[in-house]
């Protein structure tokens, strides 16, 4: 078993196959915010490795580490080019942002920046290790560049993969009652966007991109400032606080 795990196709349809269950329950639940196949596909990609590494007598960690190399990270390769893809959006609305550029620099800089100082107030009031509060830290950037930036400070990237995954579901299955209850609809479509880039990356972005151009726009802006804005900021704080 431990050999066929190790084949490259073995990842992908894994991958492929709890991303599909996923979206089949969402799907039969109309929507049902608990059944969005990102996290359902994380959660049963879990356990189906813990099955597998039960069944052939290993660890859970070396079971996935044999399903990522060879297979899983193909998938893991398209997620550079679907937040590159992001730049269509913006470039289809880039007039909003000439208009705005100043105000969501500005926005999305302070909040990357609350972001960062409450992650460290929290793992400290939990009692978090250095290397625990590393990984989390970066996770307002998108997954893609956050990993790297917490591996670069000390950090965890698979750690800092799941917290950047849940805080992108979470948004996503809850944004539009977000919406609701904050009464963001009372607000430009510029905020509604660059608050659901900023807080749930590039799944963020592709709920703000169904509620309009201008969100989808903002969004994508939303994911550039603040991943800059981590990758920039991030590794200051980090060698200041933390080491």
């Amino acid at each position: 078993m431990a050999a066929t795990l190790a084949l490259p196709f073995t990842g992908i349809f894994i991958s492929i196959l709890v991303y599909l269950i996923g979206q089949w329950l969402f799907d039969k639940t109309n929507g049902f915010f608990l059944f969005t196949p990102l996290l359902v596909g994380m959660v049963l990609g879990i356990v189906i490795l813990m099955i597998w590494a039960k069944m052939t007598g290993s660890t859970t960690a070396a079971v996935y580490k044999t399903y990522y190399k060879p297979g899983g990270d193909i998938i893991f390769w398209f997620l550079n080019p679907a937040t590159m893809a992001f730049a269509i959006p913006l470039y289809r609305r880039n007039d909003v942002f000439k208009k705005y550029w100043l105000d969501c620099v500005i926005a999305l800089f302070v909040g990357g920046f609350v972001s960062l100082f409450g992650i460290h107030a929290v793992a400290k009031l939990f009692g978090l290790s250095a290397t625990s509060t590393a990984a989390m830290m970066p996770q307002a950037a998108t997954t893609a560049v956050a990993m790297p930036i917490a591996q670069g400070i000390g950090g965890d990237p698979a750690v800092t993969a799941m917290a950047c995954i849940l805080n992108a579901v979470v948004i996503y299955a809850l944004a539009e009652f977000l919406i609701k209850v904050f009464r963001l609809k009372q607000i430009p479509k510029v905020g509604t966007g660059l608050g659901l880039g900023s807080a749930g990356h590039t799944v963020g972005s592709a709920k703000a991109v169904q509620l309009g151009s201008v969100q989808g726009a903002m969004a994508a802006v939303a994911v550039v400032i603040i991943a800059l804005a981590m990758d920039i900021v991030v590794p200051i704080y980090a060698n200041l606080f933390l080491h």
